[in-house]
């Protein structure tokens, strides 16, 4: 199926712009890459909408400084942070920046491709008291240590911290993860630090 919109690519690799350039335009997508963040800010208010992926260790401006700045000026682009570096406390300190997604190096070319056409489209969708209300309930299936499990995910914690603040195995903190993910409808951690924002869990 083809797609189409325009993607801007930002990061110092050339190796890797020259690969998303070439697999995101033979999908159709309108590719636009930049060495740098500094580079991408400079051309910003020229720019149509498109989705930013940027990396998120650069010399200069890194991925985090960008999204900081691109929320300070309430840009409506949508990011998606790549890193090969990748953590949970980074993951959440993205999302909380206004990432839109989070994507470790090696990623799966349908896996990429597939959430830059979900954030092409995200601009289109109005936020909703009904969409609060259907969080707030999923919010409110979970029980008191699935609750307590989902609070540690967000915060940043390790599936092994979390298990050591509550005195039960890693083991088992598996399996809360798990029931917290299915009952929260989240695929991915990214996507439930981003459930916890609208819930008012998590303070941006």
């Amino acid at each position: 199926m083809p797609h189409s919109g325009n993607v801007y690519v930002i990061d110092d690799d050339s190796a890797l712009r020259d690969s998303l350039d070439f697999l995101l335009g033979t999908v159709g997508f309108e590719v636009t890459v930049f060495e740098t963040a500094a580079d991408f800010l400079d051309a910003h208010a020229g720019l149509g909408f498109g989705c930013v992926v940027s990396d998120v260790r650069m010399p200069g401006i890194d991925g985090m400084d960008l999204l900081r700045r691109l929320k300070a000026s309430t840009s409506p682009l949508p990011v998606i942070i790549m890193t090969g570096h990748g953590d949970i406390a980074l993951a959440v300190e993205a999302i909380k920046l206004g990432a839109l997604d989070f994507v470790e190096k090696p990623f799966e070319d349908e896996r990429l491709i597939g959430m830059i056409e979900a954030a092409l489209q995200s601009h289109d969708h109005v936020k909703s008291d009904a969409v609060s209300a259907e969080i707030a309930s999923r919010v409110a299936s979970l029980s008191q240590r699935e609750r307590q499990v989902m609070d540690g995910l967000v915060a940043g914690l390790s599936n092994k911290l979390i298990a050591r603040e509550h005195n039960i195995s890693p083991r088992t903190i598996e399996v809360y993860r798990a029931n917290v993910m299915t009952k929260m409808q989240a695929h991915n951690l990214s996507e439930l630090i981003r459930l916890a924002l609208r819930a008012g869990i998590l303070n941006d």
